[in-house]
């Protein structure tokens, strides 16, 4: 009977008639051998493929295997030499991402002092989710897994060219390509077959490992360093278990190690495969998803390294997880007990069962970051607190979360003092594999609660009531009930059982930010407490405790509205002080939403405010001001919310009230409530004043200067308002300071639109609105009953302008009104003055004015400059000489500066420490 290779067979398009013999291959070892698969002569594609199953499933090895690592011992006294010689690094997926990546490790590598190093490197970034992708397209007779693998091969020839050259080059694209020829021929098989077994998909999966390893040694060999790479699968011997896990044989593997580095003894460097290991039986096999980490823990204990370094994107180990909540902090140190407990809970550590092969020998991991070498990292490692070692500087370390789980509670009187129940319980539930994640039981043994995952739920209800039928029947259970849609929540922290206190603030926290418990468990040792909570809680429930144990500030949640030059400003301004104002103030600033009249942006850790008009762009809804209110509102870990209206619209300012009453803290340069309808005013100040809500508005005159709080000042002291006189527009006061000599008016005013001093269209500055606002709102603010329609208002746009259809032609006409204005200047400029737009509150007389006045040179409003304002407060203190504020009363800096003073004054009534 004729033998043919399976690498003929997957060239061809479909399989030849007659008796034939496929050579499946599997290598051991490292070398590439064949089992066997006999085919008979038969019209039916099916019965094949019933036959290459039967043979995939349990090949049959023909021949002998020399496996260099067992049977040919080298007697030439080279004996591994284990210790604090050796410094084991780990360098995942996204570290040899890519050629420049892989040269980055590769510079770690050369750059690291120790004698010895070992270095454990995952496959290239996405590559085993591209090699389980080829085994699922095959099994399902996807002919798209040709093309799938031709993109594999591609990934790494070309980041083999851009890494190597020469010989060098050469070897690994002929292994590159022989391996490529192997996978293709053994997923043929499996194409054919329509099934692979564990043992086969393992193969597969695991060169993405064998060939990052190759390149990275090739490039550390390149600066003339001894370096060679290790297939661990030569090395490692692990035992599976049932429970899709395996098990290091230690003993078995510290032998395969010694032979194997008899016959490599001259190497300084060694690079191996991470995640792939061999069974006893030498078939290949991985240490499951996410294993290189574990089988990096694994080599530092059989070489004994004086450290396990783990690189990856991140800059360490956090308090929480960073994509939940945007504060978390980068952990200095763990113990291997506070690690461990973090990694079952959840959180992104490491994997879980790394920490135990270095527990055994002290040997410290750290992770590091290979994209920020500057940051030191996080160190695990064994911690005696207070007995002249390291001593732990916060009871709690960090939060971890579980979703997407079940709540099982079996309850009812007859399972008190009733030997067995419990046992009966997880007996049933073991039967069905499910995983229980936590257990809480009541000391009455009245009930017992735990979690599974949420997809395992149902076979274990199925479990519980059927072993309980009887039970159930008879009463002495009441219920077996099945909470769905919950998470879990852990504190985590080594200190936590020598510091009291610690229970009671975690459940504090949760309180305030109105989270539900619905189980609690508390190990002995107390180096956790886990709680469950409604899956939609858990975020929430999660940054509230680490906002209690971490953020000892007065905390903002903040709603921008209008992001427009002066809001965008704003956050810009909140941007760059963010850090100072958390570090030295103890002010915790969090824009939580922006938005604008058509889109909102929303997060409830905080917006990034360094890419906030990139985020707008790419992730804004469309703007919903009730949805705004209640997201800013809702965020109830938060106690104080505020919203900044930085916006001139008068809907806007109509929700004062209500967010008031909400109990919302309001800030805002906005004119339009205090110059608005005087009930409305009157209404909102009342409020104001009976409730602990504030509502803050300096900026709506004067934009920066202190006009509001010192007009505040003298009347809190007993001071008397008789007249505040001044000079109220940035941009009429340009004007006239530029109005001089033989310039005409509409020379400066073009002037002052080209530079952006004016609003888009001048009318809206020419026309005084403005300023009569602001007069409206400080003589309300000194007691004053006045209304904006009742003040006297002279206009300096001409009544024949008033109504051009666009900024355009009203600037193209303006030049033919100029006579008037000039001949106005050069009436006063002869009476030795000068002309200015004031506006004016008359206290005594209560009335209010805006006009244009004219002033002896030597005034204080006659030697302005730029665009400054300024106002003269006439009091009973200040009757002869008045108090002037003075400086920039426009632009968008100093507004916004006036909004943030606002805004840090709101958090020093709140608590902060000023």
């Amino acid at each position: 009977m004729p033998v043919v290779s399976l690498a003929k067979i997957a060239a061809s398009p479909a399989l030849a008639a007659g008796d034939f013999t496929v050579r499946v291959p599997c290598i051991y070892g490292k070398r590439l051998v064949s089992s066997r698969v006999s085919f008979g002569h038969s019209r039916r594609r099916s019965s094949v493929s019933q036959r290459v199953r039967s043979e995939l499933q349990s090949p049959r090895v023909l021949g002998s295997v020399t496996d260099l690592s067992l049977d040919n011992s080298v007697e030439n006294g080279h004996h591994l030499p284990k210790g604090d010689s050796w410094a084991v690094h780990k360098f995942g997926g996204t570290c040899v991402g890519n050629s420049e990546r892989i040269k980055d490790v590769a510079g770690v590598v050369i750059n690291d002092e120790s004698s010895r190093k070992l270095v454990v490197v995952s496959a290239m970034a996405k590559v085993t989710d591209m090699m389980y992708d080829l085994i699922h397209r095959a099994q399902s007779r996807d002919d798209s897994y040709l093309s799938a693998l031709d993109a594999v091969l591609e990934k790494h020839r070309a980041t083999a060219l851009e890494l190597l050259d020469g010989d060098e080059l050469a070897s690994f694209s002929a292994r590159l390509h022989n391996d490529i020829n192997n996978l293709k021929a053994m997923l043929r098989a499996i194409y054919i077959a329509g099934h692979a077994t564990e043992s086969f998909s393992d193969f597969v999966v695991g060169h993405g490992e064998l060939w990052s390893a190759q390149m990275l040694a090739a490039v550390v060999r390149k600066s003339g360093l001894d370096c060679t790479w290790m297939d661990a699968r030569d090395v490692l011997v692990v035992v599976p278990t049932s429970s899709n896990q395996v098990d290091p044989d230690f003993a078995e593997s510290e032998k395969r190690l010694e032979k194997w580095f008899s016959l490599n003894s001259s190497s300084k460097v060694i690079i191996a495969t991470g995640f792939i290991a061999s069974t006893p039986q030498n078939i290949p096999t991985t240490l499951k998803r996410d294993g290189s980490d574990f089988s990096a823990a694994i080599m530092g204990a059989l070489f004994r390294s004086h450290q396990l370094t783990i690189w990856t994107d991140v800059d360490g180990v956090y308090s929480a997880d960073p994509r939940k909540v945007s504060d978390a902090v980068i952990l200095k140190s763990l113990s291997y007990q506070e690690a461990w407990e973090m990694s079952y809970f959840g959180a992104n550590v490491l994997h879980p069962r790394t920490i135990i092969p270095v527990m055994k020998y002290d040997i410290p991991i750290v992770i590091r970051n290979i994209f920020n070498l500057s940051a030191p990292g996080t160190m695990i490692c064994r911690q005696i607190e207070d007995e002249g070692g390291y001593k732990l500087d916060a009871p709690v370390k960090g939060f971890a979360t579980i979703d997407n789980l079940a709540l099982v509670n079996v309850e009812g009187t007859g399972m008190a003092g009733v030997p067995g129940t419990a046992s009966a319980i997880f007996s049933a539930v073991k039967e069905v594999g499910a995983n229980v994640i936590m257990i809480s039981q009541a000391s009455s043994e009245h009930s017992v609660c735990f979690a599974v995952p949420e997809k395992e739920v149902k076979a274990v209800s199925e479990a519980l009531n059927s072993r309980f039928r009887q039970a159930l029947a008879g009463g002495r259970l009441s219920q077996i009930e099945i909470i769905p849609n919950c998470s879990i929540l852990a504190a985590v922290g080594q200190k936590m059982a020598s510091t009291p206190g610690v229970s009671a603030t975690f459940f504090n926290a949760l309180a305030k930010a109105n989270i539900n418990i619905r189980a609690i468990a508390q190990g002995c040792s107390e180096f956790n407490i886990t709680v469950v909570v409604k899956r939609e809680d858990c975020i929430r429930a999660l940054r509230a405790v680490h906002s209690r144990f971490y953020l000892s500030r007065t905390t903002l949640a903040m709603g921008i509205i209008g992001p427009g030059l002066i809001g965008g400003t704003l956050l810009d301004q909140i941007r760059d002080q963010a850090a100072v104002l958390k570090e030295e103030f103890k002010i915790d600033l969090r824009v939580i939403g922006i938005t604008g009249s058509s889109k909102m942006l929303l997060s409830e850790s905080g917006i990034d405010l360094s890419r906030w008009r990139e985020l707008m762009k790419e992730e804004g809804e469309s703007a919903n001001i009730e949805k705004f209110t209640q997201y800013v509102k809702g965020n109830h870990f938060i106690p104080n919310s505020v919203m900044v209206d930085c916006t001139a619209e008068a809907g806007i300012a109509s929700c004062y009230y209500d967010w008031l009453l909400r109990g919302i803290h309001v800030v805002t340069p906005n004119k339009k409530a205090n110059s608005g309808p005087l009930d409305q005013y009157l209404k909102i100040r009342d409020l104001q004043r009976k409730s602990y809500t504030h509502y803050f508005y300096e900026a709506t005159v004067g934009a920066g200067l202190p006009i509001i709080s010192t007009l505040r000042g003298l009347l809190e002291t007993g001071d008397k308002i008789l007249r505040i006189e001044g000079i109220f527009s940035g941009t009429l006061s340009y004007l006239f300071n530029n109005f001089v000599g033989t310039r005409s008016f509409s020379d400066v005013v073009a002037e002052a639109k080209q530079a952006g001093f004016t609003e888009p269209d001048p009318r809206d500055d020419l026309s005084g609105t403005d300023v009569a606002r602001k007069v409206t709102i400080l003589a309300r603010e000194s007691g004053l009953k006045l209304d904006l329609d009742s003040l006297p208002v002279q206009s300096l746009v001409p009544k024949p302008l008033q109504a051009c259809a666009s900024a355009e032609e009203f600037m193209q006409k303006l030049p033919q009104f100029d006579e008037e204005l000039s001949k106005q200047r050069q009436e006063a400029e002869a009476a030795g003055e000068v002309l200015r737009y004031v506006g004016v509150v008359d206290a005594v007389a209560k009335k209010g004015t805006v006009e244009l006045k004219r002033y002896k040179k030597d005034h204080p409003f006659a030697q302005l400059s730029g665009a400054d304002n300024i106002i003269a407060f006439t009091t009973k203190r200040y009757k002869e000489q008045p108090l002037i504020v003075r400086g920039p009363g426009a632009g968008a800096q100093v507004t916004a500066g006036g909004i943030f003073s606002d805004i840090l004054r709101l958090a020093f009534y709140l608590g902060a420490p000023s």
